[in-house]
């Protein structure tokens, strides 16, 4: 007995409807439960529909550009094994992806480091680049002759521009790479090319650049190598790092906080709360301050939305979650009407879901702010990446002791670095220096944070 089964849309989160841009699969494959069916993408987000099952495709109920919710049908499977094994023997089973270790991550212009920055697309690999399917699948002529590059990519060209017919692929079979689009801008503005003239400036990289080709090189020639395919998650932050730091100017400003009595104080609540279970890091503290200097510097609780500047009254916080899989980005939404104790515990318990790979898209969206703290693992300073379209991040490396002069004598003092990316074309260096300065205060004495 057959067994057909219909694969539906899952909970996407926040999106009333999304629009299909990539089909993965065809009638006929031979798919795995978790494999990618589907891209969808609205104006915030793009991600990769997963099978809830596996099965020989036997329709597929969507085509590129159609809208879909959760719960729309996306194609029938035939999950009997009578079946199963004659179609996988008439045409090839495609790739299987490995199973995602957490829901897919929105890349979102309201992340994630990113991922997240905060918070970012899905590249498909280019074995299950988009196919013309057979059977009940039908490609529109309009869509027939796409430019053979995955979403993210394609967001990067809308975002600048770029017309992807007129790009040449570097990748294998051709296929477009997000280094291929910056060299085509590049040779634009190299040429001084603007309207018309930069429709017509053909498709060679470089352009008066005259750059490179990106190295192909054969490892094995040189030694035994082990190819490891990127995590979900790495090829997802990565491909949002790599825009946020091509795309925003970013400037660093570096400097130091006394954190003695705050460490004082941080030990001895944990030892008075050591029977609710909830222990105070560091991080918690930090998320208190950071909402307190936002309020006193609302530039920095702000969007750039091309020539307007949005000014944000509610403060989320972001902060980066480091996992075995890659790094991801939750936010705390409304953390200035929570207490030190309750953004310990929240912070805590969406850590604990990055790691298990159970966060969801929601969860890392709507982020004002983000922190990146390496003080579980050291360094002295570092140049965060800013997770669009936040306008800053605060990265925060291991506490050390330093000898202070007080004007009589050396003192011990435990001091906190902190590295402060913002975007300089709404911040300026002495916003960033004051900001950084009023923060630094904070943690110094947190009973300015009653005032």
């Amino acid at each position: 007995m057959s067994n057909v089964t219909a694969i539906t849309v899952p909970d996407i989160g926040d999106f009333d409807a999304v629009e299909v841009i990539e089909l993965l699969v065809k009638v006929g494959d031979t798919i795995k439960a978790e494999q990618s069916l589907i891209t969808v993408e609205s104006d915030k987000a793009s991600m990769e529909i997963p099978a809830s099952q596996g099965g020989v495709v036997k329709s597929i109920e969507v085509k590129v550009g159609d809208k879909v919710t959760q719960g729309s049908i996306v194609l029938h499977v035939e999950a009997s094994t009578q079946t199963a094994a004659p179609a996988a023997a008439a045409a090839p089973a495609a790739p299987a992806v490995a199973p995602a270790v957490a829901p897919a991550v929105a890349t979102t212009s309201e992340p994630v480091a990113a991922a997240a920055a905060p918070v970012a697309a899905p590249a498909p690999a280019a074995a299950l680049a988009s196919a013309p399917a057979a059977g009940k699948l039908e490609m529109p002529a309009s869509t027939a002759g796409l430019p053979h590059a995955s979403p993210s990519v394609r967001k990067f060209a809308r975002e600048l521009g770029v017309d992807l017919t007129r790009v040449l692929g570097s990748g294998p079979k051709q296929r477009i790479t997000q280094e291929d689009v910056q060299s085509f801008v590049k040779q634009a503005l190299a040429g001084g090319l603007t309207g018309a003239a930069t429709a017509s400036a053909g498709t060679s990289l470089g352009g008066g650049l005259d750059l490179l080709p990106w190295p192909k090189v054969d490892f094995t020639k040189f030694g035994a190598i082990t190819p490891q395919p990127l995590s979900r998650i790495k090829k997802i932050s990565g491909a949002n790092l790599h825009r946020n730091w091509v795309m925003i100017p970013h400037v660093t400003n570096n400097d130091e906080a006394d954190i003695t009595q705050l460490e004082a104080l941080r030990v001895t609540l944990n030892k008075e709360n050591e029977k609710t279970g909830i222990k105070l890091t560091m991080l918690a503290f930090l998320i208190k301050a950071v909402v307190a200097a936002l309020k006193k510097f609302p530039e920095f609780n702000a969007s750039l939305d091309g020539d307007n500047l949005i000014l944000k009254q509610y403060y989320h916080i972001g902060f980066a979650a480091d996992t075995p899989n890659g790094l991801v980005v939750p936010v705390i939404r409304d953390a200035d009407k929570k207490g030190v104790l309750d953004l310990a515990r929240e912070s805590g318990e969406l850590a604990k879901k990055a790691r298990d790979g159970k966060l969801s898209p929601a969860e890392m969206q709507g982020g004002c702010f983000s922190i990146s703290s390496l003080g579980g693992i050291g360094g002295t300073n570092f140049t965060p990446i800013i997770n669009a379209p936040e306008l800053a991040i605060l990265g925060v490396s291991r506490s050390y002791m330093k000898p202070v002069w007080d004007g009589k004598a050396f003192v011990p003092q435990l001091t906190l670095p902190m590295s402060l990316s913002y975007d300089h074309r709404v911040i300026d260096g002495a916003a960033a220096a004051r900001f950084n300065a009023y923060l630094g205060s904070l943690l110094t004495d947190f009973r300015r944070i009653a005032l």
